[in-house]
């Protein structure tokens, strides 16, 4: 059976608030960070939420461990408030949006690459027909 789990974590990153939404789907964790800028009320991020979680770009899949949570709506209680009380994001999220990141980076470098040679590219061949036009006589 697929269970798919998301989690989000808002907290005080100098000099912003961020939001970090965590996915799990099929033991691969995903993350997406948000920066809200200014502390956001709960009815805030419940808006964003709705209406601007498919528009969120999630990190590549980074395999994790999932437990078995109890069905017990006490020990649910007790689970989150546990984790509100934790500050922070967890390691697994904080990986997978590292490694977005370094993929962002490579594709811009990529990008800028290509742009550059592109660039020369058109630099050598305006020359080239400057240099033609200059033989061809009057």
């Amino acid at each position: 059976m697929d269970k798919t789990n998301g989690m989000l974590t808002v907290f005080f990153d100098e000099p912003f608030w961020v939001g970090v939404f965590e996915r799990t789907e099929n033991g691969q964790l995903s993350a997406a960070k948000v920066t809200f800028g200014a502390e956001p009320k709960d009815s805030e991020v419940l808006e964003f939420a709705l209406r601007h979680y498919y528009e969120l770009r999630f990190s590549p899949a980074v395999v994790t461990k999932t437990k078995k949570t109890a069905d017990n709506p006490k020990r649910r209680q007790r689970d989150a408030h546990k984790q509100t009380a934790s500050a922070g994001i967890g390691t697994k999220s904080q990986q997978a949006l590292k490694l977005m990141q370094e993929q962002n980076k490579t594709e811009r470098k990529q990008l800028t690459k290509q742009q550059r040679e592109a660039e020369k590219q058109r630099q050598f061949d305006l020359r080239q027909q400057k240099r033609r036009e200059k033989h061809k006589g009057h």
